[in-house]
């Protein structure tokens, strides 16, 4: 099986390279090809690669290149993990929404905007050389944040693809820490789109154990969100993470306002990596690597590709078209749910009917993404401006115009019609 990194060179890459390593039995690969337009950062990363599969007793051959076409000929799937802008895009993300008090993150809000503008055109290009080089059949797995808009990008233009986030398997991971039971027992009733999700179900052998867990452990619930127990309990679902940009929105800018970026913490981890790649003695997953986030991505990764080559048909969360499943929503837009891989594509599983408070944001946000989506596609202000004041976060019309200043000034040099 040959698989291909676009973005190979990044250095979250020797994550997935420990996870192939160490679970080799589920995927059965001969070539890993990492495509990056970095030739030093490729360099290192793939030497590290290498070295960590000679020494695991891997036989996948490390192939880096910045062919694009290369690397993706023949490919059975092609796992895409971009970052357009690098991190100083990331940072200018975190920091000139604050110009007009809105929060700056990569993917929620105006900074997941400007993502998804500098993003989804290049990603549509490496597609279009994927089904024109790799064999007919190959996926396109999309790691590529915003997950869920590009995913759906995706689909629209006619490509096998289905996006993954590693927020679920996370979740899975630390309820089966939580209950002391092995993580392929739970069953996440995982729901909304991607970066905007909730927990409504933690089950083990049939039975839901959530609301033991919101009981016995809510403390430790919350504060593994960042959230309010009250707020949880009254849910009586766990949302993410990424929910606190909305249930917190002003305490989250308040701590954004004072303390160093994501992206300075980020860019400081690569480099450290990036100087243990370089050794040639160094052949295992760094502890730094830890630290630069996306936990369980290898496995997540590793899990689904292995489900679409027919090792079985758990359930998996993954972003992929909603046709009916949450019906408030149109079939075409893209929903993160758990899903089985059965007959060479993913089928949903039913989800129940979502309470009002959460369909409605989830309404809101995916009016937003079909907004954004049009602009990235088709570019031009007015369509910019019309996705953001659609944002939950932004709304009114005046600081919308601001924010859409301010993303077009940062991300010009990114857009081909500004």
């Amino acid at each position: 099986m040959k698989l291909t990194i676009i973005g190979g060179g990044s250095t979250y890459t020797p994550e997935l390279i420990d996870g192939f390593a160490r679970l080799r039995a589920q995927l059965p690969l001969t070539e890993i090809h990492l495509v990056d337009p970095d030739p030093d950062r490729l360099r290192l990363v793939a030497g590290m690669a290498a070295r960590m599969l000679a020494r695991a007793g891997h036989p996948a051959r490390v192939v880096g290149t910045s062919d694009l076409v290369a690397g993706v000929s023949d490919a059975d799937a092609v796992l895409v993990q971009l970052r357009v802008g690098g991190q100083d895009a990331r940072q200018a993300d975190e920091t000139w929404p604050h110009e007009a008090g809105c929060i700056g993150q990569e993917t929620t809000g105006p900074g997941g905007l400007a993502k998804a503008l500098r993003t989804v055109p290049v990603v549509l290009r490496i597609a279009e050389a994927v089904r024109r080089h790799a064999k007919p059949d190959a996926w396109i797995v999309d790691f590529t944040n915003p997950v869920g808009i590009v995913t759906r990008a995706l689909l629209e233009h006619g490509h096998r693809a289905v996006g993954l986030c590693n927020v679920a398997i996370g979740f899975q991971r630390r309820f089966a820490r939580l209950l002391d039971v092995g993580h392929d027992e739970v069953r996440l009733g995982h729901v909304g789109l991607n970066h905007l999700t909730w927990e409504r179900s933690v089950s083990v052998g049939g039975r839901d154990r959530l609301p033991e867990l919101i009981g016995g452990r809510l403390d430790e619930l919350a504060e593994e969100v960042l959230l309010a127990p009250a707020l949880v309990s009254q849910l009586g679902a766990l949302p993410s993470y990424y929910l606190r940009y909305y249930y917190a929105h002003d305490e989250v800018l308040a701590e954004q306002l004072a303390e160093p970026t994501r992206a300075e913490a980020v860019r400081a981890i690569e480099h450290e990596l990036l100087e243990l790649y370089a050794d040639p003695h160094v052949d295992t997953k760094p502890e730094a690597l830890e630290g630069r986030g996306g936990a369980f991505y290898s496995e997540a990764a590793i899990e689904l590709l292995a489900a679409m080559q027919g090792g079985d048909a758990v359930p998996r969360v993954v972003n992929l078209r909603n046709d009916g499943v949450l019906p408030f929503l149109p079939d075409d837009h893209v929903i993160e749910v758990p899903a089985r891989y059965v007959d060479g594509r993913f089928v949903a599983e039913e989800v129940a009917a979502l309470p009002d408070d959460f369909a409605g944001l989830v309404a809101a946000v995916a009016g937003y993404e079909r907004l954004a989506l049009d602009a990235a596609v088709h570019g031009g202000r007015d369509r910019v401006l019309r996705a953001m004041r659609a944002h939950p976060l932004v709304l009114q019309h005046e600081r919308a115009e601001r924010l859409t200043e301010l993303l077009l000034a940062e991300n010009a040099r990114f857009l081909e019609w500004a």
